[in-house]
């Protein structure tokens, strides 16, 4: 081949060899923008299995890639990949309901439900919700921020669909850990009774947010570790396969009826009427759309155990658990996180109670399955035959602090201030009715602001405020936080101590907390010119203190009074400045309507006294999720906003502004 010939064949060589490189370069990017095109959950359905797995690691990429930035539940999302696949396979939403507990594990279901493209925006402001919202998608038949609700609605859904002759399918996933929690067990009770048509999903990865504890825990961990019941398991899923109708039923039921006898007298949930199908691979997605194609044609109320990994996928997530439940930005490659540099106020509550059990043994410390969110997994090596972990079971740890109150203890019970609403009649039936020393330890007292409306912890003060007996405590720093402590531990009654979520302002923390007089309110700043006085409760004393120096830019003495208590609060103060200044301004991290400045006009009103009251507070709506400081702007929690409301109280008196 002479040289001319020679160089075109080489060309068309390499262009061959471009053109092949291209092709499969587009195949490749066909194959890795699966997700991308999936619209409806529709579209699943016309997958092969091979790009079903393809899904599943594109889906896994992008929750790993997207919530390193948002923030978010990563590891329960990671572990239900394949089985929310599956489901949507199988399934038909929004005409099937799916119903999720708790729904922090459902933004691989958001991913496939049109709004991938908006993936991106989870938890943040004007974003998707972290949980699921009926308003936010038809395929969100039911929203839910707490654990154990799932199966009532599900049930509820079930019967409504008979009642009105619906063909649609009702299926409820939900973690093991909502099994430790009361109304789960309620529901499970009437199912059988109620419908003969539900599906539930029994999503089994051993963890809530921390290590499941309890009986049922230990239960479930018989069924999946004992060998013969898994052996006949294994048969019975391979009887589905192969054989059709009701020969497969019956003879999967036989098998069932034999590892029973082998594992236990009875299973708990074919007791409670529904028939239990599992333990299988929660990350086999030909296995679960099997299993569930199966388990859809049945006239009977059906659990499916399911076995799953969370945090599969992400080795920091597999290795540390508990802290990639849920969690704030993170490095994608390494899973590491920006130290904050100081504590927060939950690690100032822990090392505080540390402080407090070595010094008295009476001190206990109770969770509902919270230990890393209100950081007692700091006081439980310390004191571990005193720390108590009670599982998602709020109403129990009230009445289980209680018993042990009543025996001399002094059990300090961290619960969220979300969560705590689940527990109001023991609160008042058995701590305060019989004013036994209680210490209620509200974490996340006002908003939690990536989290959103199921978890805003803005109702405590006027839930707990008509209660007599209890005293509501709430702090403006760390420092304050650990005194109250201290305080509360004197106290021969039922207590509240409520602190927000995340850092205070960075006061450091004496080492010996001071008792607080109860109902005494602290004065920061005062002037026989006050014309103006400032009561700022926990978190909003700095803007109180900014608001003071403001108006002093506009010749307007003001004084700042922390309040220190929602109650009771201080008469003798509120008495003194009722009679002194010309408006009284209230400032809380909560609803207006009961909160402290209701109580502020309750108090001058039983004193006879009129003066004009500013509140500044949350509104009588849900707020939505967001960043806290957009919020508090949004809805008129800032100095600007309190000035504006007051300036027309000292329009008559106030001089030309003074610069400062």
């Amino acid at each position: 081949m002479d040289g001319p010939l020679r160089l075109w064949a080489s060309s068309c060589t390499a262009f061959s060899k471009t053109i092949q490189a291209i092709v499969e370069l587009q195949a490749h990017a066909h194959m890795a923008t699966i997700l991308e095109s999936i619209e409806s959950p529709a579209q699943i359905r016309k997958l092969s299995p091979a790009q079903l797995e393809q899904l599943a690691a594109e889906i896994r990429e992008r929750l790993i890639t997207v919530l390193s930035s948002t923030g978010g539940h990563l590891g329960p999302n990671l572990g239900v990949v394949e089985l929310t696949i599956a489901m949507h396979y199988v399934f038909r939403t929004p005409d099937d309901k799916f119903l999720f507990d708790v729904s922090h594990q459902a933004y691989v279901h958001k991913l496939l439900t049109g709004r991938q493209g908006q993936f991106h925006t989870i938890r943040t402001p004007g974003g998707l919700n972290g949980f699921m919202l009926r308003t936010e998608s038809p395929h969100d038949c039911y929203g839910a921020g707490h654990a154990g609700t799932a199966l009532s609605a599900a049930l509820g859904m079930a019967v409504a669909r008979d009642k009105t002759g619906g063909k649609e399918h009702v299926v409820a996933l939900a973690g093991d850990a909502a099994f430790t929690c009361g109304i789960t067990y309620e529901a499970l009770n009437n199912i059988a009774h109620h419908t003969k048509r539900l599906i539930v999903i029994l999503n089994d990865n051993e963890w809530s947010i921390d290590k499941n504890v309890g009986a049922i825990a230990s239960y479930l961990n018989k069924i999946v570790t004992n060998p013969q019941f898994d052996y006949l398991h294994e048969r019975a899923g391979k009887i589905v396969e192969k054989v059709a109708g009701e020969t497969a039923l019956r003879m999967a039921r036989k098998a069932e009826e034999v590892a029973k006898g082998m594992l236990l007298p009875s299973v708990i949930f074919e007791e409670l009427g529904l028939k239990y199908y599992g333990p299988i691979d929660g990350h086999d997605i030909a296995a679960l759309i099997r299993t569930l194609a199966f388990l859809k044609k049945q006239d009977r109320p059906v659990l499916l155990h399911v076995l799953t990994q969370k945090g599969k996928g992400f080795e920091p997530a597999l290795e540390k658990q508990k802290k990639f439940h849920g969690l704030g930005p993170y490095d994608p490659e390494t899973g590491e996180t920006k130290s904050l540099g100081r504590r927060t106020y939950s690690e100032v509550f822990a090392d505080t109670m540390v402080k407090l059990a070595n010094a008295d043994s009476r001190v206990v410390a109770i969770t509902a399955a919270m230990p890393n969110g209100t950081g007692l997994d700091r006081f439980q090596p310390v004191h571990p035959d005193r720390y108590f972990d009670v599982g998602i079971a709020e109403e129990h740890a009230v009445v289980f602090a209680a018993g042990m109150a009543a025996r001399g203890l002094r059990p300090f019970c961290a619960i969220y201030s979300t969560f705590l609403q689940r527990a109001l009649d023991p609160v008042v039936h058995d701590v305060c009715l019989q004013n036994l020393p209680v210490v209620f330890c509200i974490d996340r007292g006002g908003l939690s602001a990536d989290d959103g409306p199921t978890h805003h912890g803005l109702f405590d003060i006027s839930y707990l405020r008509a209660i007599p007996n209890l005293v509501h405590m709430v702090p403006k720093d760390e420092d304050e936080l650990a005194d109250m402590l201290y305080t509360a531990l004197q106290w021969d009654g039922p207590i509240a101590v409520r602190f927000p979520r995340g850092l205070g302002p960075g006061t450091p923390v004496k080492d010996v907390p001071r008792a607080v007089a109860i109902g005494s309110a602290e004065l920061l700043r005062h002037s026989e010119r006050d014309r103006v006085a400032i009561f700022a409760l926990g978190a909003l004393v700095p803007m109180a203190e900014e608001i003071a120096r403001k108006l002093e830019c506009e010749g307007v003495a003001a004084a700042v009074i922390n309040a220190r208590f929602a109650k009771p609060i201080d008469v003798r103060m509120l008495e003194f400045f009722a009679g002194t200044a010309e408006v009284i301004l209230t400032l809380e991290d909560h609803v207006l309507r009961g909160g402290f400045g209701s109580a502020v006009l309750e108090e001058l009103s039983n004193l006879g006294l009129t003066i004009p009251v500013v509140r500044i507070g949350w509104p009588d709506s849900f707020i939505e999720h967001g960043k806290v400081e957009p919020l508090r702007e949004k809805y008129g929690i800032t100095p600007e906003a309190a000035l504006e409301k007051l300036r027309p109280h000292l329009a008559v008196r106030t001089p030309a502004t003074v610069q400062p």
